[in-house]
Formats: C-alpha cells, structure tokens, sequence
C-alpha cells in the first residue's frame, strides 16, 4: 500500500516515518520544509510542495496514485493564533481543503488526521470523552475543528473515510535519540523547560500560577511522539479493515501541572532551572485530561513511553544533541 505523509518533516510526522521503517508501506512524504527539516526524512522520497499551490499537489497526488493520505501539516501555536488568525485559516482550513479536493477529484478516499485536544475548549467534564461538546476558545482549536465538520460532511456526501485523532500534549524524543522536537520558535512546555537547564535559554516563563488547581499552574495530559505515531499505525490499519470514519481521543488519562513537570525536569537534569511567573496566556484552558478509552478498546491501542519520566528522559537527551550541535 502506498502512502502520502503530509508534514512528514516535522516532528510527529517524523516520528511516523521512523515507525513505518518497520512496515511493508510504501511511504512517501509531502512537506514544504517551512518548519520541518529535510534530514528528518530519513531516505523517503520528498516532495518539496506547499499545500497552497493546488495545481502542484494535484500532480503529485495524480502522478503517485497513493491509497491513503495521512495529514501533518499545520500551524500548532494558540498564542500565534490570536495574533495572526488569518495564517491559521489559510494554512490549516484552506490549504487542508486545497488537498481533501484534490484526493477527492483522484477518488483517493482514506485520511488520516491530525486533530487535537484544543477543539475541547474549556470541557465541562474531566476526563475529555470523545462525545465531548465541541467548543474551541482559541482560533487554533477552531481551525482544527472546521476540517472536523468538513470531514463529517464528506464522508456522508462522498464515501470519503477518515479517522481524525486528538491528540492532548505531545512531548517527547524518539527512544534511540536519532530524532526529537525542534520547532521553530519553540513554544512547547518541556522543550521550554530543558533548553534552560542546557543553558541554550536564559530562563522559563510560568505563564499563570492563580489557576483552579493544587499548586496554581494549569494541567494537561502529556503523551509521547512515539505512542502517538503507534496510535497513527493502529488507526491506519483500522481504517482500511473497516472502511468506517471515526474520531479518538490519544492522551495519557493522566493530568500533571506545569509546576510537576518542572520539579522532576530539574531532577532529570540535576539542574537548578531559572524561572519567572507570568500571566496567564488568552486560551490556556485550567486542565485538558483525555479519556482514551475508546481506543484502548477499540484499536487496542495502549500508550507505552508516555510515563512523566521517560518523557522527560527522552527529551533530555534529545535536548543534550541539540545543545552540542548548536
């Protein structure tokens, strides 16, 4: 089976690739390198494309004749969002549209995407079950929950099948140190955390420690790159056996403050870590916990490295690479 990894050069995609090494797939990659690298690649055949130039996906999704698209790409920053919203519809509705038209035109009716936790929005119930309301509070969230609806509406109106996965935080490096999170800017908590402990960052912003919660500092659930591509794996081969479109939840069911990653970063790196408070972020719901029952059950799905502690190992020595390389 051939397969289309869109965004495969950035961060959880190259974590997917990493996990196809050990598939029968024939697997190749769309990414315009914007924020993605080309070394994370890792010997796939790339199309150096960006999604907005329809024409071009058009040929290449014709050209290769893929059975089924897996979707990464996109803007993931909720304070950016705020700013510059106009970026995140056009990159993460318009140009998903420009490819979902474009697989559809080409009868190539299998998706996978990626979704997230932030289309929860402020949820009235902890833990996060997939039934859920819908309520996004930041322009991220709703950008994410658009091609939710889109896709809803093209499977009925088309046969178009697709399994959107939410994920909750993702965090962590790959367990053999080969590949790991580097965005840029880099706006993600642990990251954050431990380029200070290298010295690569002068201190750590704490942004709201007057939250609903035992120690002030918002709570989310934190689950591991390598378990979310598995769950992609799982997802994928579900997709194909049953044809049927649906939606799952991928988090750990465990909620830690900022302030808990924070105290065992600094025991991980045996470093006293600088830090400042600041005010809350706009959109930084009090705590996001996933219920992942569902996919338990149903894909047997099980998170495997997404302990606090692995999490924080992992990307410790992915963050030890960085620094020496930088």
């Amino acid at each position: 089976m051939k397969i289309l990894v869109v965004g495969g050069a950035g961060y959880i995609g190259s974590h997917m690739l990493k996990r196809f090494q050990d598939t029968d797939y024939e697997i190749e990659i769309l990414d315009n390198l914007s924020t993605g690298f080309e070394l994370n690649s890792q010997n796939y055949k790339l199309h150096n494309c960006d999604l907005s130039n329809k024409d071009h996906v058009y040929k290449i999704l014709k050209e290769n004749k893929y059975e089924v698209v897996m979707h990464f790409a996109s803007s993931i920053n909720v304070g950016e969002s705020y700013i510059n919203p106009k970026k995140y519809y056009e990159n993460n509705v318009i140009n998903t549209l420009n490819l979902l038209n474009c697989m559809l035109e080409l009868k190539i009716l299998n998706f996978i995407f990626s979704s997230t936790a932030a289309v929860y929005g402020e949820p009235q119930n902890i833990p996060i079950t997939e039934d859920e309301k819908i309520s996004p509070v930041n322009p991220y969230g709703n950008t994410k929950a658009v091609i939710e609806k889109v896709l809803k509406d093209y499977d009925k109106a088309y046969g178009f099948k697709y399994i959107s996965l939410r994920y909750f935080n993702a965090c962590g490096a790959h367990i053999d140190g080969s590949i790991g999170e580097r965005h840029k800017p880099e706006t993600h908590l642990i990251p954050l955390i431990l380029q200070t402990a290298s010295g690569r960052r002068e201190n750590f912003t704490i942004y709201g420690d007057d939250y609903d919660t035992k120690d002030g500092t918002c709570i989310r659930d934190y689950i591991h790159v390598m378990d979310i591509a598995e769950a992609h794996l799982l997802s994928l081969e579900n997709l194909m056996q049953t044809k049927k479109s649906d939606i799952y939840n991928i988090g750990n069911s465990q909620g830690f403050s900022v302030m808990e990653i924070f105290n065992l970063a600094e025991k991980i790196t045996n470093t006293k870590i600088s830090f400042e408070i600041s005010a809350r972020r706009k959109g930084d719901p009090t705590q996001l916990i996933a219920d992942n029952k569902k996919i338990k059950d149903e894909l047997n799905w099980s998170p495997k490295y997404s302990d606090l502690k692995t999490i924080l190992m992992t990307a410790w020595k992915w963050e030890k690479y960085l620094s020496k390389s930088n």
